[in-house]
């Protein structure tokens, strides 16, 4: 009569294999007869990722999507890799990341970085990082992984910044160029790009801050406090209200062109932010500066003109989430890894993020991405422009 089908997921576990490449080598017989010169030819065959090693650049994008996409550290890997019947320690894989990262994915790194301060939409965000063994410091010392990512209007390009500190000439730095909108929490290191300073003079920058953040100092003081029927409670609760009114309307105009949501704006959500920080201004005189609810009213009241400048660019978002969602799988990872060995690895590790994410963001499936790149790059010429272009995610 008929089949009767059923459908089931079948896994077939990953192999490892060794892969031989075989160039041949040619001489001339006859010229040997002869008692010459007897010429040597050998035929050619593609570059290796990293020469004198067993990589390949299938295991080495396998490690970096493990530990960079899925989390996993390399102490997992190396257990894994066992089980298979493969003896790779983390030492190794260690070496092959930062090596693959300098050699392949640096110049790429670097191209992209041009591109991105070539916009005039970014954004930025930073997070802990710690490095063991960083030179003159102790291993609990605070370092940083900063990211910079393109905002609307622009191609997606996300990338990481390993720094030791926090400072704000290291945005001024990594942005050499820029000029544009910057959008940020409330960090006051990115106002050093505003004026001179060790880092060289002052951008053509205008840093546009975050109502999110606005909005979560007053959600905490609603968390904080117990008697709901109190001024603080009741208070941070119309603070709320303004400001989802306001993303509300964002979302009303999110299908709009950008040009069309700078004239909303300025018609209807201007009116929106007057009356928030008229709001603002009467509060910020009652409320205990150092309380919950003080705080709030004070991250609004001294961030009011860069709260403004939302109104300057369609283009331009009520928050900060952008970045926030960008530097959230390093976090991720962090939590897993916990610590970067070295500063050399910390760079390796703000390179490997940055191609891996500029890669998601451009959906591309970062493992045959990178396996593409460490075939392609050793066989090229990094240092042109035009060839980079083209392995561009």
């Amino acid at each position: 009569m008929r089949p009767e089908i059923r459908r089931e997921l079948e896994v077939i576990p990953a192999q490892v294999i060794v892969k031989e490449i075989h160039s041949m080598i040619y001489s001339c017989r006859a010229c040997e007869k002869q008692d010459i010169t007897v010429p040597m030819v050998t035929a050619p065959a593609p570059n290796p990722v990293i020469k004198g090693s067993i990589a390949s650049p299938s295991i080495i994008a396998d490690i970096m999507t493990k530990k960079y996409v899925d989390a996993t550290p390399l102490y997992r890997q190396e257990q894994e890799y066992k089980r298979r019947g493969l003896p790779v320690n983390r030492q190794n894989m260690s070496n092959w990341i930062i090596r693959a990262a300098q050699d392949w994915l640096n110049p790429l790194y670097i191209r992209l970085r041009e591109i991105l301060t070539s916009y005039d939409v970014l954004h930025a965000d930073e997070t802990e990082l710690e490095v063991l063994n960083e030179p003159g410091r102790e291993a609990s010392t605070k370092s940083y992984m900063w990211m910079y990512r393109t905002g609307n209007g622009h191609d997606p390009i996300v990338l990481y910044d390993y720094q030791p500190s926090r400072a704000g000439d290291n945005a001024k730095t990594f942005l050499k160029g820029f000029k544009g909108y910057l959008q940020t929490d409330a960090y006051d290191g990115y106002d050093k790009l505003l004026k001179e300073s060790k880092a060289g003079e002052a951008m053509e920058v205008t840093v546009v801050a975050c109502f999110a953040h606005a909005r979560r100092y007053f959600t905490d003081t609603l968390k904080a406090v117990d008697d709901k029927n109190s001024y603080m409670y009741t208070s941070a609760y119309q603070g709320v209200k303004y400001i989802d009114d306001m993303f509300e309307l964002e979302k009303e105009l999110s299908e709009k062109s950008f040009d069309e949501r700078y004239d909303e704006r300025l018609s209807r959500l201007k009116p929106m932010l007057e009356v928030y920080f008229s709001w603002i201004e009467k509060e910020h005189a009652l409320a205990l500066p150092k309380s919950s609810y003080g705080k709030a009213i004070n991250y609004s009241f001294n961030q009011k003109d860069k709260l403004m400048n939302i109104l300057k660019d369609g283009r331009l978002e009520l928050s900060n989430n952008r970045a926030e969602r960008a530097i959230k799988p390093f976090v991720i990872g962090r939590k897993n890894w916990l610590f970067a060995n070295t500063p050399q690895g910390a760079k390796a590790s703000a390179i490997t993020y940055s191609i891996i994410e500029t890669a998601k963001e451009n959906k591309l499936i970062p493992f045959e991405y990178l396996k593409y790149l460490f075939e392609k790059m050793p066989n090229i010429e990094v240092l042109s422009t035009e060839e980079l272009n083209k392995l561009l995610p």
